[in-house]
């Protein structure tokens, strides 16, 4: 054994100097700047011993008095070189010089100084020569490229350590050169066998060489980009000078010269005239073709083109506005009343506050049409803009300017290309909305559906209020549950029902065949449709409750005509259904037709769905078994609920209607709803699943003639329902006269034609009782004329 050996296993008592912030290797020369009375005494001792101390590095380098297990556990002992007092303060300036890898194994004093315990640490290495060698050479290659893309070293500092051959010595060298942090920094330290250190150093080297290569590219960027601005800058200055010397002179004063004339036609508002001056006057001070200059001019023609004072004057002659109305849309009564109600209120009292009016109703009503003539009948500019799929506040209120590419929000954008303060103008699908992380446009829409607060609306990027008062907001929407609470508070909702197909029958006629016999160009004596042949049509070819898809069908009839006549026919006439079906093909939808024979079990409901009333047929089968109730058909939870209160009423009634009283232990019951594929919500067919199942528990067929729609209780009652109109026309269609109805909806009847109306009988009810004594082919048994077990027997048999 040598005696550097013997001397690595004696453990060494020295003076220990915690460091902040930097981490010393063997070999390592470095300067301390030393401040705190610890370690002045530890660098005190060790000059009046060995001149050896003990350095390692503080795990948090805010800490003003490390503990042993804050700081790291290998340091290195150094030797003190030089000492020199720093005058006007108590610190020392210290050179000292890395010598040999030690360990930390205790800390043995605390005062005056620390003074620690340490072991030497062996540094043999158990690597192949030949991949040592490798390791060298490739950390020499890293080192290399390091140096040069980095501008902290200069390129002498390579030519120091290329030629050193011992791995362990050059490793040190070159981490002692590196700028890392200091966990990385101990990690090399730490490593005794050199063969580690070089793969540890050749990672961090990469590493560092990657960052290098980032930043260097993203410095080129910035550099190019900068030097382009610079370039283009001197170009027009230099322009500026030749177009001086040849006389053309600046055009800047006549662009500001346009802008002032500009402001003074438009007759801005004080407040909007200050705003409108600061901005010129920036603009006047910066360089023509600055980006800056750009985002002045383009807020400066923003504001100069907005209708500030201009308005148009409002047509107020009711009989003509009220003929505008029938002549653009057939039927929407209530609609023209309430336009008609609007000028009439407008006319006396002179003032022209804008009103905010909700249209809802299913696609192909005639919503967005119905806006254009209001602004006709009111010869007021029309704008619209469609909110379907809007997710950013700022789509209403506008970006700041702050932002690049910031323009106004589209209310703001609206009232520029309508031209006037007072126009009509129609945010449709105001339904179809979201909001997400960019804001809730809902929300910003609030300030300008509310006639109390829309005359200083505030827009982003107009920096300025801008008035709304005059301005006729009509919104439409396919389903009001969707619209926002607070938002649909500042709005009058009117809902526009599903046309009737006699109100279908008069649009065709008057309306959709002219427009298309135009867009074909066909002459209304070349093609004949009768009005049995368009009833067929809207019957057997469309299901809507509007007339888009009935405008697309007699868009169909007219290219299959137009076709025919190019090839010489002269005149065509549609009067047969067989004609018909050769250019539509075959019958597209069925509606539910009444059945011809009283069943028993089976019992006819009504139901309401976006393209109108439907039939619906409720089953109902009882087969022996333990008391199961299965339901079937696609039935929604609500449905559900009202399937199994109409079982519960049945059991708690079962003598009063002539049931076996124990049914429920010896029978199964199945409820069906024909059309399994189509899904079915609702408690309207309450009563109807109640008197089906009475009919199948009883044996009692139900009436054909008859349709029922109703909510039903656990104790019978018939609570009213909604979607009354589209289900007494389907059963109308369906050639079904006698309806029962809850009594609360007799209030209701008035949304019926009055046509269909007087051909149809309606029942109103307010228990089962009256819905079974009317819905039943014959009246209930009492109990004493037939026994309800004998009854139940001879059904199930």
């Amino acid at each position: 054994m040598t005696q550097k050996e013997e001397n690595t296993n004696v453990p060494l008592k020295l003076p220990l100097l915690p460091l902040r912030g930097i981490v010393v290797f063997p070999t390592m020369v470095v300067p301390l700047d030393v401040g705190r009375p610890k370690s002045i005494a530890a660098i005190e001792q060790a000059t009046m011993g060995d001149n050896r101390i003990l350095l390692v590095a503080q795990k948090d380098s805010k800490l003003e008095d490390p503990q042993a297990d804050e700081l790291y556990e290998t340091g290195v002992i150094a030797e003190v070189k030089q000492l020199l007092r720093l005058p006007g303060n108590n610190s020392v300036r210290v050179l000292v010089e890395g010598k040999e890898r030690a360990g930390l194994e205790a800390i043995v004093e605390e005062e005056p100084c620390l003074v620690a315990q340490a072991q030497l640490l062996e540094t043999e290495t158990d690597t192949d020569p030949l991949e040592l060698e490798a390791l060298r050479r490739i950390c020499l290659d890293y080192f290399q490229r390091y140096v040069k893309w980095s501008k902290k070293l200069p390129p002498e500092v390579f030519s120091s350590v290329e030629t050193v051959e011992d791995p362990g010595l050059l490793s040190d060298l070159i981490a002692s050169h590196l700028t890392v942090k200091v966990p990385h920094r101990q990690q090399l330290l730490e490593l005794a066998d050199s063969g580690q250190r070089l793969q540890a150093l050749a990672g961090i080297l990469s590493r560092e060489l990657e960052l290098l290569e980032l930043e260097n590219k993203i410095q080129g960027r910035v550099r190019k980009q900068m030097e382009r601005i610079q370039k283009e800058y001197f170009l027009r200055e230099q322009l500026k000078a030749i177009q001086k010397e040849l006389g053309e002179g600046d055009d800047r004063e006549e662009e500001l010269a346009e802008y002032r004339k500009k402001m003074e036609k438009a007759r801005l508002p004080k407040a909007v005239q200050k705003k409108a001056e600061k901005e010129l006057k920036r603009l006047s001070k910066m360089p023509t073709m600055s980006a800056e200059a750009v985002v002045v001019r383009t807020y400066l023609d923003c504001l100069l083109d907005l209708p500030w004072q201009k308005k148009t004057r409002d047509r107020l002659d009711l009989k003509l506005a009220q003929q505008i109305l029938d002549e653009d849309h057939w039927g929407l009564e209530k609609v023209k009343e309430r336009i008609i109600e609007y000028l009439a209120v407008r006319k006396l009292t002179g003032k022209a506050k804008g009103q905010i009016l909700c249209l809802v109703g299913p696609p192909g009503v005639g919503k967005t049409s119905l806006a254009r003539s209001i602004a006709r009948a009111m010869e007021r500019k029309f704008v619209r803009f469609s909110l379907g799929g809007v997710r950013d506040e700022a789509e209403i209120r506008g970006h700041r300017r702050t932002y690049i590419g910031s323009m106004p929000g589209k209310i703001i954008s609206s009232m520029r290309q309508a031209g006037s303060i007072n126009p009509v103008l129609l945010l449709d699908e105001v339904d179809k909305m979201n909001s997400d992380f960019r804001g809730d446009p809902a929300s910003a829409l609030l300030e300008v559906l509310d006639s109390e607060q829309n005359s200083n609306f505030a827009d982003h990027y107009l920096e300025v209020p801008y008035d709304l008062s005059g301005v006729f907001f009509l919104t439409t929407a396919n389903v009001a549950a969707n619209i926002p609470r607070p938002l649909l508070d500042r709005m009058e909702l009117i809902e526009l029902p599903g046309y009737t197909e006699e109100e279908k029958l008069q649009i065709a006629k008057r309306h959709l065949l002219p427009k298309q016999l135009v867009a074909h160009g066909l002459k209304k004596e070349q093609l004949e449709i009768s009005d049995k042949i368009l009833v067929e049509v809207i019957q057997s070819y469309t299901r809507e409750a509007g007339v888009r898809n009935l405008e697309r069908t007699v868009a169909t009839l007219c290219r299959k005509a137009a076709k025919e006549i190019i090839e010489g026919k002269e005149k065509i006439k549609l009067t047969t259904r067989t004609k018909l079906s050769s250019y539509l093909g075959p019958i597209k939808y069925r509606h539910g037709q009444k059945d011809t024979t009283d069943e028993v079990g089976v019992a006819t409901g009504l139901a309401w769905t976006e393209m109108g009333g439907e039939l619906l047929k409720i089953e109902v089968t009882v087969v022996p078994g333990k008391g199961n109730l299965l339901l079937t058909g696609k039935l929604g939870d609500v449905m559900r609920e009202s399937a199994q209160a109409s079982f519960s009423f049945v059991r708690s009634r079962a003598e009063e209607l002539g049931v076996d009283p124990d049914f429920y232990e010896k029978c199964d019951v199945h409820i069906h709803v024909p059309e399994g594929a189509i899904p079915k919500d609702g408690p309207s067919a309450g009563i109807t699943i109640t008197t089906a199942l009475a009919s199948a528990l009883s044996g009692r067929p139900v009436s054909s003639k008859v349709a029922m729609t109703g909510e039903v209780t656990l104790r019978g009652k018939v609570l009213p329902i909604g979607g009354l109109r589209e289900k007494v026309l389907a059963a109308h269609r369906a050639g079904i006269r006698t309806i029962i109805l809850p009594q609360e909806n007799r209030k209701d009847a008035e949304e019926i034609p009055a046509k269909i109306r007087k051909q149809m009988k309606l029942v109103y009810a307010e228990h089962m009782d009256q819905v079974l004594g009317k819905a039943l082919a014959y009246p209930l048994p009492t109990l004493k004329e037939v026994s309800a077990a004998e009854e139940m027997t001879q059904y199930l048999a």
